[in-house]
């Protein structure tokens, strides 16, 4: 097995770098075909997301779009995927940040009672999308 780290995803996705770019493109190919197989974290997940947001200021449809090809790359082993799969789905439909939405798709998944939090405008966002009537937040 061979770890996938960000900056091949980047590299493959922005094409900006033309021989890192085939690079990746070809390992990407050979794992598609069989060849070799490959995996990575949800922290890469997050780390493509978080440079597409930060330093390339990709809006939220650019951003749910990328994430959403990432995650379609089947060929790559991905712990949690339908997981972030699903979070992408929430980040997509509210106004929430990436984070919040796999935290939100997280609580789901473990039948969370309650979901608590500090931060109203948290509680305000996820109201209509928790499940269950008891989203909380403390006084």
């Amino acid at each position: 097995m061979i770890f996938v780290d960000t900056n091949y995803f980047l590299r493959f996705l922005l094409k900006d770098i033309d021989k890192q770019h085939q690079e990746a493109k070809e390992l990407f190919k050979d794992a598609a075909l069989g060849e070799v197989k490959l995996f990575t974290s949800i922290i890469v997940f997050f780390e493509i997301y978080w440079v597409f947001s930060s330093f390339y200021k990709r809006n939220k449809t650019e951003l749910t779009e990328i994430l959403k090809n990432v995650l379609k790359m089947d060929f790559i082993k991905i712990k949690e995927r339908k997981l972030l799969q699903k979070a992408v789905e929430i980040f997509e439909e509210s106004t929430s940040d990436l984070e919040d939405s796999f935290n939100l798709a997280y609580a789901r998944k473990k039948e969370a009672l309650e979901f608590k939090t500090f931060d109203k405008k948290l509680v305000r966002k996820f109201r209509s999308h928790f499940s269950i009537a008891t989203l909380l937040s403390p006084p």
